[in-house]
């Protein structure tokens, strides 16, 4: 199963919660990201399907290996593509929401082009 934009910004999503609270739930990704709880709880049903996370007997939303990976990919990028938009002097509210169109479609070989050139200033 291909996994869409929006579902990395699901997995990107539950990572970023995960690490501010013991339990994620739909509701909690529902405030996050602005979204109903049924469109969030449809989503949820895909990603399930999909093998990227699994919900336990407390309603708590968790990355299995795949969606992890997926996860710490995409905030990887958001994270270093921020900070080089930040860098060539875009704002910061321009440099959060380009960085996430662009997270999405760039390929390894020229995120990985970015990287090294960034460790390497």
């Amino acid at each position: 199963m291909k996994l869409l934009e929006s579902g990395e910004m699901y997995l990107e999503t539950i990572l970023i919660l995960s690490g501010t609270k013991d339990g994620v739930h739909a509701i909690d990704i529902a405030e996050y990201m602005g979204f109903s709880k049924p469109s969030v709880s449809r989503a949820l049903s895909n990603l399930k399907e999909g093998g990227y996370c699994v919900v336990d007997e407390l309603d708590h939303i968790r990355l299995t290996e795949t969606g992890r990976a997926i996860a710490e990919k995409i905030y990887e990028r958001h994270q270093l593509l921020t900070q080089v938009l930040l860098h060539l002097g875009v704002d910061e509210e321009n440099a959060a929401a380009d960085a996430c169109k662009i997270e999405h479609d760039i390929s390894d070989a020229t995120f990985d082009a970015i990287k090294r050139h960034i460790q390497g200033i």
